[in-house]
């Protein structure tokens, strides 16, 4: 009896040594497989984050290289590096930055693309990223009309010959092109103004204005715009309707835009293409913007043409935006900080 109590105790010995054997190879290898899932999904990881990183990074450098407006950068530091040098212009225009910088609060300042579009450009930027909305008259009326109206009701055929900027002269698709125009100004100025969170909305000038093709057409939109207004003014002022803005009796009273057509021909369709905005049409600018624009003009510091706003007289409820200038050609986003 005792023979065979050992016999199966020594049998179930072996069978338990067998069985852990097994058990052990598989927790082994189920070891070895699990520690290498985890070595494989770990260099997986690294890899995507790197793939990641160097994604964002490509995609950031390529959205600042066509953002039109860059991201702020020091006043001072900007001054230093564009205006090296001891002639007689670099110091005046370092004096200049050093009078906006202690005596003007302005520490920063944000570069706009330096094409023929600028001043629009630093203009419209600003008006949407403060969430400016749409001007009164702007409210009242829908813009959308505005090329259909003064082409069939106002008889003003001649706007075939609207230039777009670069694109130069579009012939009968003038029309078309126009609409299109008007309706990517209203669109997006709608939505971005609806926008109440800064950060979002800075976002979205950010996609906006690195977009060369929806910037254009705000622009030619803006010139439009302008266009129809002088030919309203000029219908007033033929028809002795009610007083008119000076501003449009200055502009008329040039020789080179005596009339709505050379007004077009000889200053218009060149924006964007040849030449920008000079001082009158940015007068014309605010006024029809409703906004009071604040200019530093660097070239005229230590003189009465140093700061000067866009119109002149404007009402006191217009928000106010500030340019800043070193040639009246080009302009720049001062930033203010207290």
């Amino acid at each position: 009896g005792r023979h065979e109590v050992r016999s199966w105790t020594t049998a179930t010995k072996q069978s338990l040594c067998l069985m852990w054997q097994k058990v052990n190879v598989q927790l082994m290898l189920g070891m070895s497989f699990l520690i290498a899932v985890f070595w494989y999904c770990r260099r997986l990881y690294s890899f995507l984050a790197q793939l990641l990183k160097r994604w964002s990074n490509y995609l950031q450098r390529k959205l600042i290289r066509n953002l039109s407006v860059l991201t702020e950068v020091d006043l001072l530091g900007y001054s230093a590096r564009e205006w090296k040098g001891e002639t007689k212009q670099a110091k005046h225009m370092r004096e200049a930055y050093e009078e906006l910088f202690w005596n003007y609060h302005i520490k920063y300042l944000r570069q706009v693309r330096r094409d023929n579009y600028c001043v629009l450009r630093a203009v419209l930027f600003q008006i949407f990223s403060q969430g400016i909305p749409f001007p009164s008259w702007m409210r009242e009326r829908d813009i959308l009309k505005l090329p259909e109206k003064l082409l069939y009701s106002q008889g003003c055929n001649w706007i075939q010959q609207y230039s777009f900027g670069p694109e130069r002269y579009m012939g009968p698709n003038a029309f078309g092109k126009l609409r299109k125009c008007m309706e990517t100004l209203k669109t997006n100025w709608a939505e971005i103004s609806a926008t109440k969170d800064h950060e979002e909305r800075g976002n979205m000038c950010n996609t906006l204005f690195s977009d060369e093709s929806k910037e254009h057409k705000l622009y030619e939109a803006i010139k439009f715009i302008m266009l129809y207004e002088v030919v309203e003014a000029y219908e007033q002022i033929k028809n002795r309707e009610e007083p008119i803005h000076n501003l449009f009796s200055l502009l008329l009273a040039r020789d080179s835009s005596s009339d709505p057509l050379s007004f077009m021909m000889n200053h218009l369709n060149s924006i964007g293409d040849s030449i920008c905005l000079d001082q009158v049409e940015l007068f014309l600018l605010g006024y029809l913007l409703e906004v009071k624009i604040r200019v530093y003009r660097l070239h005229r510091f230590n003189t009465e043409e140093f700061q000067v706003n866009y119109p002149d007289e404007y009402r006191r409820e217009w928000n106010e935006i500030s340019l800043l200038t070193e040639d009246d050609r080009y302009y720049h986003i001062p930033l203010f900080r207290t």
